[in-house]
C-alpha cells in the first residue's frame, strides 16, 4: 500500500466530538494503522480503506511539539502506558484535541506486537491555561535549532526540566491537570 500524503495545511478551525465518544486506534509496531473506530474516521475525515497501512502520523498537526511524541513513543516501546494532551489534524486541515491513553498491546508472552490508544475529549480549561502555552513553550525550542533533532532534545530537556523544579514526573504532571 502506497503511503497517503497529507497536503492540508491547518485551518484553525477546530473539531469536537461529544465527552460520551471515545476515538479508537491500533497500530503495529512501526505505529502504521490497523485499526480504527468510526468516531477516528468521521473527525480525521478519512476513509477506514485509506488509514488501513498508514502511519498513524497521518493525523499529525504541525503544532503537536515532537518532544511529546518522542517521550509516547519512548514510554510505549518500553512497555509503559502513557497519557498525554494531543491536537490533531483532519484530512482538510482542521483540528482536534484529545486527551490521549496510549498503552502497548502484548501477546500471550508479554512481548510487545502493537499499540492502542483510546482519546477522549480534552477539557478545554486545562488546554487554554497549561497544555497551549507549554505546547508553544516546547515548539519555540525545537524551532531554535537548524537541527530538528537538537532541537528536539533541547525540548524534551527543558520540559525534563520543568517538572523536576516542580517535583513531578511525567504523569504525575498530565494527572495534576
Amino acid at each position: 500500500m502506497s503511503e497517503t500524503k497529507v497536503t492540508a495545511n491547518p485551518t484553525g478551525k477546530e473539531r469536537h466530538f461529544k465527552p460520551e465518544e471515545l476515538i479508537v486506534s491500533k497500530t503495529d509496531l512501526k505505529g502504521r494503522i490497523i485499526y480504527a473506530n468510526d468516531v477516528f474516521l468521521r473527525l480525521s475525515d478519512y476513509r477506514e480503506k485509506d488509514v488501513l497501512g498508514q502511519p498513524h502520523s497521518i493525523i499529525r498537526h504541525p503544532d503537536m511539539p515532537r518532544c511529546i511524541f518522542k517521550l509516547l513513543w519512548d514510554e510505549i516501546a518500553a512497555g509503559h502506558e502513557i497519557f498525554a494532551y494531543v491536537v490533531n489534524m483532519s484530512k482538510n486541515g482542521d483540528h482536534y484535541w484529545v486527551l490521549a491513553h496510549v498503552t502497548p498491546s502484548f501477546d500471550q508472552n508479554g512481548k510487545i506486537v502493537g499499540y492502542h490508544s483510546n482519546r477522549r475529549v480534552a477539557d478545554p480549561k486545562v488546554l487554554r491555561d497549561k497544555i497551549i502555552p507549554l505546547y508553544a513553550e516546547l515548539r519555540q525550542i525545537e524551532n531554535s535549532t537548524a537541527n530538528r533533532r537538537d532541537g528536539m532534545n533541547a525540548a524534551v530537556k527543558a520540559l525534563s526540566q520543568k517538572l523536576s523544579d516542580a517535583g513531578l514526573a511525567y504523569d504525575k504532571f498530565i494527572q495534576s491537570l
